[in-house]
Order: structure tokens, then sequence, then C-alpha cells
């Protein structure tokens, strides 16, 4: 008589345990979102998109003016290589124009880099302020494209970017106010974010970087308003050797183009200023929002400083500002980076 074997029992029991499997209906939980649903989110993932953009936008305005080259509809739209011009006025009229396009790619840098922070930070843990940062700011920073009324010059390119980022960027926006909690409203930026000994060394430190933030909300309204107005001021004119009316007769496009430049940079910094200044104060004080603010500010400051002896524009009155602003941000890092290790 056949004895079974040890491994039989074994085996039916595998096959009985195994015909007790509904395939048809796994037990695990599904994902059933679709496949929008899933990328967009919470509404985070579109804002973030926005941030790279303009990240993306600051790394390829510093890549051109490095290169020497203008925009394709920049050359169309004054009839000139940026070689041509070059070779009038010792080529200063081209590092002027390079100068404020290398100060407008660190801005948009730095604004992309504080709209990563508050779309990671505070928005995803659902506080109101940081979803007005992020709408302030970025109201002023859309809305400065309308500046091209005051100059005439519409860039097609900075045109396109703006309608493809417009939408993505207020879809993100209402989705994310949904899971908002608490105060919703605007007054959630009036809050301080954690209390402060503003005589203390740290206290010192969040001060100066608050007024690191307004500062550059003034100097960003200031320049916006030059570029919709006189364009120049006095120490630009010397540094290119020339006067207005010469660079009308050179050519009638190219102060429009100069004035968008400088209207562009204006309204980029203003906005910078105003995610800078909701951030310290609103947010809370962690290794994040430090890093974040010393990466703005580094980039910011050193590509609005740093171009200026490159081209040979050392005037003091004009570098005074930002030299005051750079130094305000760095004694405020500094500052907030000791205190807040020691405590930490």
């Amino acid at each position: 008589m056949h004895e079974p074997t040890s491994r039989e029992p074994h085996s039916s029991t595998c096959l009985a345990g195994a015909s007790t499997i509904d395939f048809g209906h796994n037990s695990a939980v599904r994902d059933n979102r679709g496949f929008f649903e899933a990328l967009i989110g919470d509404g985070r993932p579109l804002i973030v998109l926005t941030a790279l953009c303009l990240i993306g936008s600051g790394g390829f305005a510093l890549f051109l003016s490095a290169s020497g080259q203008f925009l394709p509809h920049d050359i169309q739209f004054l009839g000139m290589s940026a070689e041509e011009l070059c070779a009038i006025f010792e080529c200063r009229i081209v590092h002027f124009m390079f100068h404020d396009r290398v100060s407008f790619g660190g801005v948009l840098i730095a604004i992309g880099a504080l709209y990563l922070w508050l779309t990671e930070f505070p928005l995803k843990e659902r506080s109101a302020w940081a979803w007005w940062a992020l709408f302030l700011s970025a109201v002023v920073g859309f809305l400065s494209f309308l500046t091209y009324i005051g100059y005439g010059y519409l860039d097609s390119w900075h045109g396109t970017a703006t309608l493809f980022l417009l939408p993505c960027f207020i879809s993100g926006m209402i989705l994310t106010r949904r899971s908002l909690e608490g105060d919703r409203s605007v007054r959630s930026i009036l809050k301080r974010g954690e209390p402060v000994e503003w005589r203390t060394p740290f206290g010192i430190g969040i001060l100066l970087l608050l007024l690191t933030g307004m500062g550059m909300m003034g100097a960003g309204f200031t320049i916006m308003t030059v570029g919709m107005t006189s364009v120049f001021v006095p120490q630009d004119l010397e540094y290119m050797a020339t006067t207005a009316e010469a660079l009308r007769a050179l050519n009638s496009r190219l102060i429009p183009l100069i004035a968008h430049d400088r209207a562009g940079f204006g309204g980029g910094l203003f906005s910078t200023g105003v995610a800078w200044f909701l951030c310290v104060w609103c947010g809370s004080f962690r290794r994040s929002l430090w890093q974040v603010l010393a990466l703005a500010g580094a980039v910011g400051f050193a590509t609005a400083i740093g171009i200026h002896p490159l081209v040979g524009y050392l005037s003091v009155p004009h570098l005074a500002p930002a030299i005051l602003g750079a130094l305000m941000f760095l004694v405020g890092i500094v500052l907030t980076f000791r205190a807040w290790k020691r405590e930490s």
C-alpha cells in the first residue's frame, strides 16, 4: 500500500490555499485616481512647476548674457545683433543691457527658490499665510508684465511664458486654497510666525532679514517705475558715455528694449521682496527656511552686484543700495545661523 510522502499533505495544503484566492477581486486597496488627478494632487505640483520654470528662465537669462547673445525676437525688434551693437560706444550699451539681464536672471532663481520652500513646507502644512505670500508675490510679478504699456515693447517670449505659467499657477492656487486650515483670510499674514526677543542676536538677525525684504520691495518698485518712465538714471548714461537723445538717434527701438529689461527686473525684485519678507515674518525659523534664504540671497546679490565689476560699471551711488542690502543680508544670515544652531 502506498504511503503518502511528507510532501503530499504540504502540496495539498498549498493548492487548497491557492484555490481560495479570488484573482478577480484582489483585497489590496486599488488606486482609482485619474492620471491628471494623480499628477496635480492637491495643487502644489502646479506651483512647484511654476517655480521650476522661473528658476530655469533665470538660468537661461544668465547663460545668454554670459554668451553675449540677444534673443531672436530682440534682434528682430532692434534690427541689430549684439555684435553689431557692441561695435558702438565701446560695447557699453550691450554691457549695460546684460547687467540688467544678469540681475533679472538672479532674481528669477531667487523667487523660484522661495516659491519652492513655501510650497513644500508651510503650504504643505496647510498654512494660510503661505498661500497669501505666494498670491501677493505672484500678483506683483505677473502684473509687472503689463508695464510694457509704459515702454512700448511687447516681448513675445515673455508673453508666451506668462500665458503658460499663469493658468498653471492659478489652478494650483485654487486647488491648494481648499485645504487651508484656520483663518484663511489675508489677515493671516499679520501674525508673527513665532515669538522673537528682538534684543538678542537672533532677533537682530531676523530684523535685518526683514529690512532686507523691505529693501528689495523698495528697490524693485523704484527700478520698475524708472523703467516705465525715464528709463535711465544719470549714472547709467554716464557709464555708457552717451545721452538718451543719442540712443534714440542711433536706434528708435533701443530705449524701449532697455526699458523692458529694467521694468522686468524691477517687477521681479519687488515680487521677490514680498515673498522674502513674508517668509521671514510669518515662517517658523527652521533649518529649511534659513537654507532657502541663504540660497536666494546669495544668488540674488551675487548676480546683481557681481556683474558690475565684470562690465566696468562701478558707480558708487549706483551700487551703494545693493551693497547695503547685501551687508544686511549677510549679517542677518550669520546672526540667525549662530543663534539657531546654538538653540538646536
